[in-house]
Parts: C-alpha cells; sequence; structure tokens
C-alpha cells in the first residue's frame, strides 16, 4: 500500500516542493523514496505489505529513460506476465511497480487497456518529456493533481497537492454550495479546493511534451485527458442458459476474491448479513483455508444484540449474520457506534476526503486496526453491477410496447403497474412527474437550499439536484457506475483506510466481474419476484438460504443504533458550536443549523435532515488547522 507524488516544471529552476510534499503525506506511510531528475521528481510514502507485486514503489527503466511512482495491486499477474515475455522465474519477485513500467514500454499510452487490478501512477519519459498518469477502472485508487503557471503536481491524498509550491488552499464555492445542500460531494473531478483536481476513475492523463523542450515559452505545460474504460461499450454476452451464466460469474467472482487476498494476515471482511459482503466472506473464507491461511475477520455496522434495542425486534438481522459465521466458523465482531464516535467523525475538516467516511466504518475501521488488519474486503458496488436489482427493466417493456410481458412481470412480483406507467412517463418527458407533484402542492420547482446561509446561496446558488433515471438495465447500470457516489466513498475510505494501514479491496468491482455483468441480459437481474437473479441462483449452494433469499436490503437495528448515536451526541455539539466561531461559518446558516439540533425538534423529525451531519462536517469548529482534524492518534 503506497502514497505517491510528483511534480513537472516548466523550467528546471523552479521550486518543486517534493520533501514538503512527502512530509504532508507522513500520516500515510512511515517509509519515504524520492527520486529528481531537471525538470521532474516522484516520491511515494509505504506502508508494508506482503504478497505477489509488494515491493519497491518507485521503479525505474533507466537505459529506456523511464521512471514510474505506483501505488498499485494488480490481478491475473501471470497473463500479464505472459503477454510481456516475464520469465516464469522472474514473476513472483516482480513489483506491480515494475509490470507497470513493462507494460508501459511495450504499449505506451495503451497500457491501461491491459492492466487489471487497483492502481494508480505515473510514469516518465525521458524521451518524450512527458508524465503519463492513469487511475483504474473504478477509481479505486485515487489521484489527485493541480496546475501551476510553473508546474503540474500530483499525489494519492488532497494533503499532498496542497503542500507544493504555487498550489492555492482557496475553497471552490460552487463545490462548497453543492455539498451543503445536503447532496454530499457529487463529482468525478472536483474537490473543496479550486486549485485541486481529481483524475477520474477510467482515465489517463498526460502532461508536457513539446513545450519543455527548449526554447519553449508557453505559460503553462499542456495537458490531454482521455478516457479509455467505456462501460457502455461492453459487448453483449453469447445466449447461454440460467446455470451457464451463473457457473461463468462464480468462477470470476471467486478468482476476484482470490486476487484481492495478497497482504498480511488476518485479512478482514465487512459483513451485512446481505447477498454481497455475506458471499465476499464465504468466499474469501474457502481460500484462504484452502492456502492454509487463517479465517477472515468478520466486522459488521450492527452493535452487539441487545444493545440497539431489545434482541426480538431485530433477531432475524443477526441471525442471518449468525448463518454465515457458523457456516464457515467465522469470528464476527459487531461494532458500537457511541455518541463520541459520531462527534468525533463530524468534528473533522470535511474538505478533505480522508474523513468522508461512515460513523459506522470508522469504529470498524478502529476495531480492524487494533487486531493487525491490514486488507479489508468490501461489498461496495455490487448493487452496480453482478448484485443490480434490475431497474429499468419493467419501463423498458413500457416504452417499447411489450405490454403483455410488463403485465405478466408485474404481476409475478407484485409491481402495481401505475407506478411503472409513472416512471415511464418521466423518463419520456423528463420532470413531468415532479413538476405534477408540484403543482397539484402548489409548491414551485426550486434547488434544494440545505443549510446554506442566505448570503452565500444568493452569490453562488447550488446547481439543481442530479437526477438518476433507469431506462433499460443495461443503461441504468452505465449510469450508477458513472455517477460519482462510487468513487467519492472509496476515496474517503482509501484516505481513511490508509492512516490506519488498511487497505480496502472489492470484489465486486473487479472489471472483469463488471464487464461480464454488463454484457448480460435484463431477466438475470429482475426474475418474477427476485430481483438480483444473477447473485441469488449463482450463490444458491454458497449461502445459507435465509442469505441468498433474503428479500429486503433494510438493516433497521444498524440505523435504529446510529440514529441513538446521533441523539447522545447532539447535547455537546450543540453547546460546543455554539461555543465556537467557525471561520466558515459565512457559508452556513449557523440559526437554522442549532435550531435543527434542538433535541426536542430532532425527535419530532420522522428522519434527521442529512443537510445537518454535512454542515457539521464542512464547519471547522471541531479542527485546529486545516486538516488536523483527519489525524488518527495512535
Amino acid at each position: 500500500m503506497h502514497t505517491i507524488c510528483g511534480f513537472l516544471l516548466r523550467e528546471a529552476s523552479a521550486a518543486h516542493g517534493l520533501h514538503a510534499m512527502l512530509a504532508a503525506l507522513a500520516p500515510y506511510g512511515v517509509d519515504a523514496a524520492e527520486w529528481a531528475e531537471g525538470s521532474v521528481g516522484i516520491g511515494a510514502r509505504t506502508a508494508r505489505m506482503e504478497g505477489a507485486g509488494a515491493g519497491p514503489v518507485l521503479c525505474f527503466a533507466r537505459d529506456a529513460g523511464l521512471a514510474v511512482a505506483a501505488d498499485a495491486r494488480l490481478d491475473d499477474r501471470d497473463a500479464l506476465c505472459a503477454a510481456l515475455g516475464v520469465r516464469q522465474s522472474e514473476r513472483a519477485g516482480l513489483a506491480d511497480g515494475a509490470l507497470i513500467l513493462r507494460a508501459y514500454t511495450r504499449w505506451g499510452e495503451e497500457c491501461p487497456h491491459h492492466l487489471l487490478g487497483d492502481y494508480a501512477f505515473a510514469v516518465w519519459s525521458a524521451s518524450t518529456r512527458t508524465l503519463f498518469c492513469a487511475r483504474d477502472h473504478i477509481g479505486a485508487k485515487p489521484l489527485y493533481y493541480a496546475e501551476t503557471v510553473q508546474s503540474f503536481v500530483f499525489a494519492s491524498a488532497v494533503e499532498g497537492v496542497l503542500a507544493a509550491p504555487g498550489v492555492s488552499d482557496a475553497l471552490d464555492e460552487a463545490t462548497v454550495a453543492q455539498y451543503l445542500t445536503g447532496l454530499s460531494l457529487l463529482s468525478t473531478t472536483r474537490t473543496f479546493f479550486e486549485s485541486v483536481r481529481k483524475l477520474p476513475p477510467g482515465h489517463t492523463l498526460t502532461v508536457g511534451g513539446d513545450t519543455l523542450r527548449q526554447g519553449s515559452v508557453s505559460s503553462r505545460l499542456p495537458v490531454r485527458l482521455e478516457r479509455y474504460w467505456r462501460p457502455e461499450a461492453v459487448p453483449r454476452a453469447q445466449p447461454a442458459s440460467d446455470d451457464e451464466y451463473a457457473e461463468e460469474f462464480l468462477a470470476l467472482y471467486e478468482r476476484a476474491v482470490q486476487d484481492r487476498l495478497h497482504g498480511a494476515d488476518p485479512v478482514g471482511v465487512h459483513l451485512s448479513g446481505g447477498l454481497d459482503s455475506s458471499s465476499i466472506a464465504v468466499l474469501a473464507a474457502r481460500e484462504l483455508r484452502r492456502q492454509g491461511r487463517p479465517a477472515p475477520l468478520a466486522f459488521s455496522w450492527l452493535p452487539a444484540l441487545g444493545v440497539a434495542a431489545p434482541a426480538p425486534t431485530y433477531a432475524e438481522e443477526y441471525a442471518r449474520i449468525d448463518s454465515v459465521c457458523a457456516r464457515e466458523d467465522l469470528q464476527v465482531f459487531h461494532r458500537a457506534l457511541s455518541p463520541a464516535d459520531f462527534a468525533a467523525v463530524l468534528r473533522r475538516d470535511g474538505a478533505y476526503p480522508g474523513v468522508h467516511v461512515h460513523p459506522n466504518e470508522e469504529v470498524v475501521q478502529r476495531g480492524a486496526e487494533e487486531r493487525g488488519v491490514r486488507v479489508l474486503l468490501s461489498g461496495w458496488g455490487g448493487d452496480e453491477g453482478a448484485s443490480f436489482n434490475g431497474r429499468g427493466h419493467l419501463e423498458h417493456l413500457l416504452l417499447s410496447g411489450r405490454w403483455g410481458k410488463l403485465a405478466a412481470e408485474c404481476r409475478a412480483g407484485g409491481t402495481r403497474p401505475r407506478h411503472v406507467l409513472g416512471r415511464g412517463l418521466d423518463l419520456a418527458f423528463p420532470g413531468l412527474m415532479l413538476d405534477l407533484r408540484r403543482l397539484r402542492r402548489g409548491k414551485p420547482r426550486r434547488v434544494r437550499s440545505g443549510m446554506l446561509a442566505p448570503a452565500f446561496r444568493r452569490r453562488t446558488p447550488p446547481r439543481p439536484e442530479p437526477l438518476l433515471r433507469y431506462p433499460d438495465v443495461r443503461r441504468s447500470q452505465v449510469r450508477l457506475l458513472q455517477f460519482p457516489h462510487l468513487s467519492v466513498r472509496i476515496e474517503g475510505w482509501a484516505a481513511s483506510g490508509a492512516r490506519r494501514g488498511i487497505e480496502y479491496r472489492y470484489p465486486l468491482l473487479d472489471r472483469r466481474v463488471l464487464e461480464f455483468a454488463l454484457g448480460l441480459p435484463p431477466a438475470q437481474f429482475r426474475r418474477g419476484r427476485w430481483s438480483r437473479w444473477l447473485m441469488r441462483h449463482a450463490l444458491r449452494t454458497v449461502l445459507p438460504p435465509e442469505v441468498c433469499w433474503h428479500a429486503s436490503k433494510e438493516d433497521p437495528a444498524r440505523f435504529e443504533a446510529m440514529r441513538a448515536a446521533f441523539f447522545g451526541a447532539v447535547p455537546a455539539i450543540r453547546e460546543e458550536l455554539a461555543a465556537a466561531a467557525p471561520s466558515r461559518a459565512g457559508y452556513v446558516d449557523m440559526a437554522r443549523l442549532l435550531e435543527s439540533l434542538d433535541g426536542d425538534h430532532l425527535r419530532t423529525e420522522p428522519q434527521v435532515d442529512p443537510g445537518i451531519g454535512t454542515a457539521l462536517q464542512f464547519l471547522d469548529w471541531g479542527v485546529d488547522g486545516a486538516n488536523a482534524g483527519v489525524a488518527v492518534v495512535r
């Protein structure tokens, strides 16, 4: 697990700040390495990991004039090595960064098409005078950058970019306005800082070239951004039976889990009792047992039974977790979320990705760190791919005139046709149903204002709330994969986990698994009363029946415990906030926020306004310094 940084200067005499960038990245790793030559330099912080691909994070091919800084975990290494002509005897000891360098030597800027796994890297080519950066297809490894008059700088963490000379830490007010509406930070390119951008998932970025040659007077380095992974272009699968699809999927899924088990023991897994996390836990346990390694440690967001509410209320929720543990002899750790935990998360400076971690995951990370876990497998992203619920299928039948098929599907699934008709009209005439509902209620169409201060809202009005529509199964999956919610959580977990020496890995976001799922016909995701059909059918002999055929994704015990922790934290938060003088108070409607934190008022609301949490985390009321609230006390 590595955190990388680097620079490319327009003029070799300009200050580069590599030492300052590495110093800012100190919380992400103990060991530091750096290399600089003329107008270019790269550096890295390293947290030691074991297994194939571990090794030097800075790699060089000096004869070819190439250098690479890579935060990478490559999959299917044998196939890649075979394509690159690497001898069998060399493969185990070859670092992933060195493989990336060979891939770049062979395929140039086309190399990401040949790489599977999680990666963010930058390759310097002395012959072309270019810095080539790439990020994996789904964004499991973050990469941020900034352009100044004198330089281009990049790093795995925002703090590293901001530490470079000439990079401003001024807030991006358009992003702030959007965030404070309660929509969270939904962007694949923007951060809270005007000068800092993200390399989007599935993209490459090339900097430099002719302008670095002698005599260039260009004011800025040229930057070329290109997209290399296009889920919408994945070919359709060949027709097959349910069993054939299930068999192929399960083989890919098992390989994806296997490829993500390299590293120090013990391995950790999320376990909610749902399809995604439960199947990962089972497959990981079986593969580790086959390798003669310790069983994974399971971590649940649920508190210990009876803490949140009387045991009978949520017994079924816990029973599903227990059935998985009993089947594979796993130990599960239920992590209770306390008011102090909730308050600690809200006090952190929300302008940094490392604090955008779910409060429940905060206590999981702490428990995993205490037990020496360095690899944590998560089912995040399954709903967008292999375990997609088939949303858009009924609407497609309606709009394509297949009404007999639609009627049969509605009867089998217990769906009311008028609901499908409403969604179909909204697809055919975007915004129509929303406008009709508002007209009926006598309310004008408006943009959500969240906790924005009135003066700030007038100066920087938020953009309209993004609408996700589902025209058919495939296009719905593609839109969800490209929507920023996936990468935003991944970036937050990557940063917060790295500060504790934990690397998150996502088997259901494996490129092979995703591309297989994207090629399937709609019936593999919705079958009569069953959504997520492919997962259920493929895992019917792997998972306990009560897990495999459980229809709901609700987990009321977790929500009740989280709500209780929030209510318990509110009195101290309100008192502390009322006495504070946050420098960002001009962005937030402080009177409304304090009123919303009134205990009696909160308990009368059926749901807690999500804008409360985003406003509290954005305000710098609980931190001392720009990013002090992100630091992990060891």
